[in-house]
């Protein structure tokens, strides 16, 4: 007799939310921009999702230090500022010192509503009991690469901008992790992984924010739609016989976070485990707005990681 059919029930999505910690707060969310404060700055950005009316009184968005103008005929913009620091300031996440800039893209560097999983993943390498050695694809400027070498993990931090890799070392001095044990790889994430797989080297942990669309250093087109699939096929094949994680976030609005939880089943880690998907959420101070950034899924070995 045939077997019965797999279970089509999906577990409750979760929504990851976070208030800030000491160095970061959400002040407002609202008309189309979200007020924010990275350690002693604050900053007005656009929000294009932030639909609903403001909270907070306007003197308050009027006095933010640096605020950002979209360009209507180019991707970038512009920041307007008084006398705040330009040219770059610090933040503080427990021990690690993350230094904020402001760029052309309206980005400084931090992407807050990620704590959750510089939480989880602090604790997940802390209790594994032995060094973890973890890939984080698109690392950007290191946050989780400094949270899990810190915590004891032998990290290999990859990204395709030399900009981005210089900001992590940055990030990495100033949080004097100076030696910790993290490899700094400018290239691009789907060429390295198959060389790795050629190479039979394995990780404990590997962790994706990949982007919409990027380029690699040298020119390769990255678009998550058509590639993400074949990536983490790849990425299956490097996951030891003892991993801990595999944490994969997206901020791509056309995509769900049943989509990302259902293309890590695809992994066939065939280890049993726990996926769990969902949004992270950071909480507003003024109006208590729950305000969703972006979708992630999680695979962890046990049942009870969340």
């Amino acid at each position: 007799m045939p077997g019965r059919p797999p279970s089509t029930t999906a577990p409750p999505a979760r929504l990851l939310s976070t208030a800030g910690w000491a160095d970061y707060e959400l002040l407002d969310i609202g008309e189309g921009r979200k007020l924010e404060r990275f350690g002693a700055l604050t900053v007005d950005r656009p929000e294009p999702q932030a639909l609903w009316r403001r909270a907070a009184p306007g003197d308050l968005w009027a006095k933010a230090d640096l605020r950002f103008e979209a360009q209507p005929e180019d991707e970038q913009g512009v920041w307007h500022a008084g006398d705040a620091r330009r040219d770059g300031w610090a933040v503080r996440y427990r021990d690690i010192v993350l230094m904020c800039r402001a760029t052309s893209f309206r980005h400084v560097g931090v992407f807050p509503e990620q704590v959750c999983h510089w939480d989880w993943i602090d604790g997940r390498v802390r209790a594994a009991g032995r060094e973890l050695r973890l890939l984080n694809l698109f690392g950007y400027t290191g946050a989780a690469s400094l949270v899990a070498a810190a915590a004891g993990a032998r990290v290999t931090h990859l990204d395709a901008s030399k900009k981005a890799i210089a900001w992590a070392r940055e990030n990495q001095a100033a949080s004097k992790l100076g030696n910790a044990p993290i490899r700094w790889i400018c290239d691009d994430a789907m060429k390295f992984v198959e060389r790795e797989v050629r190479r039979g080297n394995t990780y404990d942990g590997i962790i994706l924010d990949p982007p919409m669309y990027g380029r690699g250093p040298s020119k390769e087109v990255w678009r998550l739609f058509e590639d993400l699939p074949r990536l983490l096929d790849n990425c299956a094949k490097l996951v030891s016989e003892r991993p801990a994680f595999v944490i994969l976030t997206a901020y791509a609005l056309r995509l769900s976070f049943r989509s990302l939880a259902e293309l890590l089943r695809d992994m066939r880690l065939r280890r049993g485990g726990r996926i769990e998907s969902g949004e992270l959420i950071v909480e507003s101070r003024h109006g208590a707005r729950l305000f969703a950034t972006s979708l992630f899924a999680r695979w962890s070995p046990d049942a009870d990681a969340g």
